[in-house]
């Protein structure tokens, strides 16, 4: 054996033992390549489930939704026919109940007034001629 072939044995020594190191992070990446592809299938399997339910989610908003507008539309409706009822009432009775309310109170308030003048007409109150004193104080205020 020659000078070069026991270099190329140190040499091949050498990179066996290179190799032998470097095996274990391969095996431990390997590994870790294999926890990532179980991790991405187990996550697709639980995501699919997961988008499903907010699928059917928001049909059940949706739905909701729906029937919030038509009681809404509901709302208006009977808002507009209250209106109309209220239209009409005013139209049709109120101006001739204001009407007869303000008859009745002029009436009221005519006898009223009548009988109070005649009841001081019968009541003659004396009163005190004021003197020169409670006149200038009266003119001065």
């Amino acid at each position: 054996m020659g000078v070069g072939d026991i270099a190329g044995l140190i040499a091949a020594i050498a990179f066996a033992i290179l190799v032998g190191f470097l095996i274990y992070p391969l095996i431990r990446l390997g590994k870790l390549f294999d926890q990532i592809a179980i991790t991405v299938k187990e996550s697709g399997d639980h995501a699919i489930p997961a988008i499903d339910e907010g699928v059917t989610t928001v049909k059940q908003v949706n739905k909701s939704l729906a029937d919030v507008n038509r009681i809404s539309d509901s709302a208006s409706t009977t808002v507009n026919n209250i209106t109309a009822l209220t239209d009409l009432y005013g139209s049709f009775l109120g101006k001739p109940v204001i009407k007869a309310a303000s008859t009745v109170y002029a009436l009221k308030s005519t006898a009223q007034q009548f009988f109070s003048k005649k009841t001081a007409r019968k009541q003659v109150v004396p009163t005190k001629p004021a003197d020169a004193k409670t006149r200038a104080k009266a003119q001065t205020k």
